[in-house]
């Protein structure tokens, strides 16, 4: 290409017009123009020129340069009509674009010119030089260390082998702070380098500082980088979008365009065509950003956090350490810039054993402070992110770190913001797409846990001891509030509340048993907060309204916890029968969830003593019956059947459904006495009762509570029965108490009761009938995932 080639080029690009468009204007053929900015015709005639010109509305001076280029092709005369070239660009730093730019401060192509053979460009306009500012927007040097991101280089890699794509190759590479999405974008292009002979760029677009480059600046470094010359750089960022369009439609380059502020910053530097692959790099999803490939960065696993400590600090020295270093990688939150920081602050003690940074990283409340190391620090990152927030979306970060959950909802974050649940649910999105929160599910988000601890940071600072306070307190009223509500529909005196019907329907207790489960740290929490504050009713309450759903995670640690507190409000309240009720609750977790018989039975002892001082029959009853259960379980049957038959009397003394399910329970469970000291044909007389009650229960009060009752008796008759060898009763007996399980969601628990069916089918000569219930019941209950557990009823 030759000087009259690209003037001519650059200002068909400038106008905004096509080849067909300014051949039809000025009267030349497609074909002639297409040569003639192609370098092909060196000299056109004058009157050529000057129909050019007007087509392109030149004012005199262009005109004139035009015509000048022209000369230099004829034969005669051309060289002294030559108008001075542009002097060659000098490299120099990024700088913001200005009317009248310098060609000292021009940038060029990083690390490749373009080859020597490349095919000529169509609409290049002039370039200052070959060579022009070779460092300014050149690739810094590659990570040596770098570890991971395996799956997302390869997703480049194959958008890289398309040698001529359909569309421009555009890939946005997000995250929140200190995910290493630079460290990823350079590495990747200097990956590509070979791929891309026509060079590779990198721009930062400073998204995080208080001025971002707008898009118009970059677009005048990015063409300067690839050789514009200042003079031929159009003035208005659509102009310069179009000729960088233009410039880019043929060559084969990489462009990281890294730290971006939002779309509108990075749209006008978008190629529209052509085999360039430019990588995008923001804090910010830009969800607006239009046909680009999305790669979401995410924090490294626990073997690639690992393995890049090892990397940076020595292989042998983190070998050496696994159980610390896994410590170390999990105190870093698995995020790359914290993982560095900790690596680098090895190497710069070599003596110091990696289990001393992890002592020191332990507290949380100086763990920020150690996460720096010369330039490199964790809270700064933050800092700029958060800085850049609305005062709404800063109030919501920094109340989320008071949530106690791993993950939460939009509604327990609006409890401590003190905003609406809806406006809460539109401020975490905003700060989902700011990098700052993670979707954990489609309706839960979550803080990493470095964020979590800044935003703590944030709380201290930006808010009064007063204003934390009333956000506790609203919160964990509301908190309590809920789980009390929710509690409420599991106890069968209050259960038919809100469903209008005698017993509530499945999805009303599911969606209650969901709530309790995820919230239970949030709740829990609520509840030590509401014991230090003295607020002991509250206390009380809550555990009383949820001591029927205790029944269904006996598994769960959190039951001692739950009932110790309410012990100690009741007998700060100072009401004996409060107390009585919920030492009650406490001995029963001593006995069937901790399985600590002996404390269970101590405490149940207390109990009755208090149910009997205030001359509560059904808390006495209660209270005998944890004792008697206890007392099972130490095979002291004789006096377990004693306090069973008692506390069935002062059941049925008492006008409740609770009392009725209290006394079927004592029943059975001195029907497992009988059984367990080898009388099983009166276990089966005793229990046989004790299945009569619950299925009348069932017929009056058709529940997923009575339901699980009469199950779990079913199948203790089964065992009483098999214990007498009688198989095909047993099987009747175990196969009623499935259709009750079935009834209520096919638990768990009733994996016990397919074994027990097994075995009785197989001792009937069924082996082949067993084997395939109990595979088709393992493939049933593996696929549908956990169940409920069974209740406080539950005798096993």
């Amino acid at each position: 290409m030759n000087e009259f080639s690209r003037l001519l080029a650059g200002h068909r690009v400038a106008a905004g017009l096509t080849q067909e468009e300014l051949a039809a204007a000025a009267g030349v053929s497609l074909r002639a123009l297409g040569d003639m900015e192609r370098g092909r015709t060196r000299g056109p005639q004058r009157r050529t020129v000057r129909a050019l010109a007007e087509a392109l509305v030149l004012d005199g001076a262009q005109a004139r340069a035009l015509d000048g280029a022209a000369q230099a092709g004829r034969p005669r005369g051309a060289r002294q009509a030559l108008a001075p070239a542009a002097s060659p660009a000098r490299p120099g730093p990024p700088r913001a674009d200005a009317s009248a730019p310098s060609a000292a401060d021009t940038p060029s192509v990083a690390d490749a010119p373009p080859a020597a053979d490349a095919p000529p460009v169509a609409d290049a306009p002039p370039v200052a030089s070959a060579e022009a500012g070779q460092s300014a927007l050149a690739l810094p040097r590659d990570i040596a260390d770098f570890t991971a991101r395996e799956d997302a280089l390869a997703l480049l890699a194959r958008l890289a082998e398309d040698e001529r794509p359909a569309h421009p190759r555009v890939v946005l590479v997000s995250g929140q702070p200190g995910l290493g999405k630079t460290s990823f974008a350079l590495h990747a292009a200097h990956a590509l380098a070979p791929r891309f002979p026509d060079g590779q760029l990198s721009l930062d677009l400073g998204g995080m500082s208080p001025q971002p480059l707008s898009a118009r600046d970059a677009l005048g470094q990015v063409l300067r980088a690839l050789g514009v010359a200042d003079a031929a750089v159009p003035a208005g960022t659509e102009e310069r979008a179009g000729l960088y369009r233009a410039l880019v439609r043929e060559r084969r380059l990489v462009l990281v365009l890294d730290n971006a502020a939002d779309e509108g910053q990075v749209r006008p530097l978008l190629p529209g065509s052509g085999p360039a692959v430019t990588i995008v790099t923001s804090r910010n999803v830009l969800p607006g950003l239009e046909s680009v490939h999305r790669l979401n960065l995410d924090v490294l696993s626990p073997a690639e956090a690992a393995g890049l400590l090892a990397r940076i600090a020595g292989r042998e020295r983190i070998e050496a350490a696994p159980d610390a270093t896994a410590e170390l990688a999990r105190l870093c939150g698995y995020l790359p810039l914290a993982l560095r920081i900790a690596g680098q602050r090895l190497v710069a003690r070599p003596q110091q054993p990696v289990a001393h940074l992890v002592r020191q990283l332990a507290a949380e409340e100086n763990r920020l402070d150690l996460l720096e190391t010369g330039d490199l620090a964790v809270r700064p990152a933050f800092e700029l992110s958060y800085r850049r927030l609305p005062e709404e979306s800063q109030l919501v970060l920094r109340r989320c770190a008071l949530t106690a959950g791993q993950d939460f909802t939009a509604e327990i974050a609006a409890a401590y913001a003190g905003r609406s649940a809806a406006r809460t649910e539109l401020v975490l999105e905003q700060l989902v797409d700011a990098g700052l929160m993670q979707a954990a599910t489609p309706d839960r988000y979550r803080l990493h846990d470095l964020v979590r601890l800044y935003a703590g940071e944030r709380l201290a600072a930006d808010e009064t001891p007063q204003e934390l306070a009333e956000a506790r307190t609203r919160a964990g009223r509301w908190i309590l509030g809920r789980a009390a509500d929710y509690g409420l529909r599991f106890d069968p005196d209050h259960a038919t509340a809100g469903t209008g019907t005698d017993g509530p329907a499945p999805a009303y207790l599911t969606e209650a048993a969901a709530w309790l489960e995820h919230e239970h740290p949030e709740w829990l929490a609520a509840l030590h907060q509401a014991q230090r504050a003295g607020r002991y009713r509250e206390v009380v309450d809550t555990a009383e309204a949820m001591h029927w759903f205790s029944d269904r995670l006996l598994s769960w640690g959190i039951w001692a916890e739950v009932f110790q507190l309410s012990a100690d409000a009741a007998r700060a309240i100072g009401d004996r029968r409060v107390e009585a009720v919920h030492v009650n609750y406490l001995a029963w977790t001593h006995v069937t969830c901790l399985h600590r018989y002996q404390r269970g039975i101590e405490l149940a002892a207390e109990g009755l003593e208090l149910a009997r001082a205030v001359g509560d029959r059904e808390q006495e009853a209660w209270a005998l019956t944890y004792l008697a259960s206890g007392l099972r379980y130490l095979q002291r049957h004789r006096e377990a059947t004693d306090a069973f038959h008692r506390a069935a009397d002062a059941f049925a003394e008492v006008p409740s459904r609770s009392a009725m399910i209290g006394r079927l329970v004592t029943l059975r469970g001195a029907a497992n006495c009988l059984r367990e000291s080898g009388r099983a044909e009166e276990a089966v007389e005793s229990r046989r009762r004790a299945l009569a009650g619950a299925l009348e229960l069932v017929e009056r009060w058709s529940s997923p509570l009575i339901h699980l009752l009469a199950a779990m008796t079913a199948h203790e008759l089964g065992l009483d029965r098999a214990a007498l060898k009688r198989w095909p009763a047993a099987e009747k007996a175990y196969r009623q108490a499935l259709l009750h399980f079935e009834a209520v969601g096919r638990p768990d628990s009733m994996t016990k009761t397919l074994t027990e069916l097994g075995t009785a089918l197989i001792e009937q000569g069924r082996a082949e009938e067993a084997r395939e219930l109990l595979t088709e019941a393992l493939t049933d209950l593996s696929a549908e995932g956990p169940r409920p557990a069974l209740t406080r009823t539950d005798p096993y």
